[in-house]
C-alpha cells in the first residue's frame, strides 16, 4: 500500500509544539505521551534497520514503529496479528453486529470521567445482552460477545459507543445443546434499549454515590446531588440508541469487519486531504444522509484538529476490546470447542485435527522471516544488513528512489 501523502504524524511534527505551548497546563500526561509517540514513529529517534537487495544492492533504511495504540500507522500489523487469533475462534453460525451508544448528556460528562463511564458503558451493554439472551422469553441461551469501544464520530467529535460482534445463538441454559436464534433476528432492540437505559443509569448513580465521578467547568454544579439527579431525570424517559445490523454474510465478512473496527483510531491517514494555512482538510461521513452524498470534506483549524484527535486518547491501561459470556478469556477456548461439538460433531478425530494445525513455535518463527520485503527495482529479496539503536544513524545510506520509465503513447 502506498504511503499517504499526508499523515497525522506530519501535522504533529509541524504544529504540536505550538499547540502544547498554547495549551500548557490543560494537556494530560497520556495525551502528551501519544503526541510524542506519533511524532517519533518511524524516525531515527526510535532506531531501525537497513535492508539491501541481494541482486542489485538497492538499499533502504526502515525506522521502527512506536506501537502506540492511538497511532494511525501502527495499527495495521497489530490488527493482523490479533485477527489471526480470532479466525481460529469463529463458529459456523451467523454473526450479528450491535451498537450501544451513550446519550449526549452522559457523553458530555464521560469526557471528564473517561475510565469510569467508558467502563460502565461496557458493563451495562454486556449485562443487557447476556440478561435478555438468557431469558427464555427471548432466546434462552448463554451467548458470547466481543465488544469494541469507539469514542469518535466521523468528524472527530466525542461520540462514545460500543460495537458488538455476537454469534447468532448460544448454549442452552443446561449446557447440553446449541440454541440458534431466528433467521436475521437475534434480540429485540426495543427490549435491549430499555434494559440498557436502566442498568447504565443505576450504575452511574452508584458511581456518583461512591465519589468516583468528577466535574469541571460547565458541569461543576453537578457535584451537588440534587443537580446531578435533575441532570439525569430527562434521560429516564428518553429513547436510548441500540442498533442491530443484519447478520454478516459469513466468517470472512466477520473478519473483514473486525479488521476495520477493532484497531481503528480516531482518523486514518488515508482520510487526510491537506494541511495548509486554512487548516486540516479531511474526508468524513455524514450518517444523516444516504448513498454517496454522505461523503463530505471538512476543514478544521489545525489546533482544533489536534484537540479533537487528542480527546480520543484513552486512559493508560484501559482495555478497549473486551469479551463476555462464552467468549470471556478464562474459558474461551473450552467454550469454542464445546460450541463446535454441539454445532457440528467432528468426523475427523480430534488428534488428527490438532496434527493439521501449525505448531505455535513454528508460527512464531514464520512471523519473522529472514527477508522483510521485495526489492522495488528488480523484485529480489531484501536482506537486513544493519540494525541501529534509538537516536543513532545508520552506517549505510539509502539508494535514490527507483526511476520509473514512462512511455508516451499519445
Amino acid at each position: 500500500m502506498l504511503r499517504p501523502k499526508l499523515e497525522v504524524a506530519d501535522i504533529f511534527r509541524d504544529h504540536a509544539a505550538a499547540w502544547r505551548s498554547a495549551n500548557a497546563g490543560h494537556v494530560s500526561l497520556d495525551q502528551l505521551k501519544v503526541m510524542s509517540a506519533i511524532e517519533r514513529c518511524r524516525t531515527a529517534a526510535l532506531g531501525g534497520h537497513v535492508e539491501r537487495c541481494e541482486k542489485c544492492s538497492y538499499t533502504v533504511v526502515a525506522y521502527n514503529s512506536c506501537r502506540n495504540r492511538h497511532c494511525p500507522k501502527c495499527q495495521g500489523a497489530a490488527a493482523q496479528e490479533w485477527l489471526a487469533e480470532r479466525a481460529a475462534e469463529l463458529l459456523p453460525v451467523p454473526y450479528f453486529h450491535l451498537v450501544f451508544t451513550l446519550p449526549a448528556a452522559i457523553a458530555d460528562i464521560a469526557y471528564q470521567n473517561k475510565a469510569v463511564i467508558y467502563d460502565l458503558l461496557f458493563k451495562a451493554s454486556s449485562e443487557t445482552m447476556l440478561t435478555i439472551a438468557a431469558d427464555p422469553k427471548h432466546l434462552g441461551a448463554r451467548i458470547g460477545i466481543l465488544s469494541v469501544l469507539h469514542t469518535w464520530g466521523s468528524a472527530l467529535t466525542h461520540h462514545p459507543h460500543v460495537h458488538m460482534i455476537v454469534p447468532g445463538g448460544g448454549f442452552s441454559l443446561d449446557g447440553n445443546r446449541w440454541v440458534a436464534c431466528r433467521p436475521n433476528f437475534l434480540l429485540s432492540v426495543r427490549v435491549l434499549s430499555r434494559l440498557f437505559r436502566r442498568l447504565l443509569l443505576e450504575k452511574l448513580a452508584a458511581a456518583y454515590a461512591a465519589g468516583e465521578l468528577q466535574f469541571f467547568g460547565n458541569h461543576a454544579k453537578l457535584a451537588h446531588a440534587k443537580a446531578f439527579t435533575a441532570y439525569l431525570a430527562p434521560l429516564r424517559k428518553s429513547e436510548w440508541v441500540v442498533y442491530s445490523k443484519r447478520p454478516f454474510g459469513g466468517p470472512e465478512e466477520v473478519l473483514r469487519y473486525l479488521a476495520r473496527y477493532t484497531h481503528r483510531v480516531a482518523i486514518s491517514n488515508h482520510r487526510l486531504i491537506a494541511c495548509d494555512e486554512k487548516g486540516v482538510t479531511f474526508k468524513w461521513k455524514d450518517y444523516r444522509l444516504e448513498g454517496l452524498d454522505r461523503y463530505r470534506m471538512m476543514t478544521l483549524a489545525t489546533h482544533e484538529f489536534i484537540r479533537r484527535f487528542l480527546i480520543h486518547v484513552l486512559p493508560a491501561g484501559f482495555h478497549r476490546i473486551r469479551y463476555y459470556g462464552l467468549l470471556a478469556s478464562g474459558r474461551r477456548a473450552e467454550n469454542v470447542a464445546r460450541a463446535r461439538e454441539l454445532l457440528m460433531p467432528p468426523i475427523i478425530p480430534v488428534d488428527a485435527i490438532k496434527a493439521m494445525r501449525p505448531n505455535a513455535a513454528d508460527s512464531a518463527n514464520a512471523a519473522e522471516p529472514q527477508t522483510t520485503s521485495l526489492c522495488p527495482c528488480c523484485g529480489g529479496r531484501m536482506i537486513i544488513i544493519e540494525r541501529f539503536e534509538r537516536g543513532a544513524k545508520p552506517h549505510y545510506r539509502p539508494s535514490p528512489p527507483p526511476t520509473v520509465l514512462r512511455i508516451d503513447t499519445s
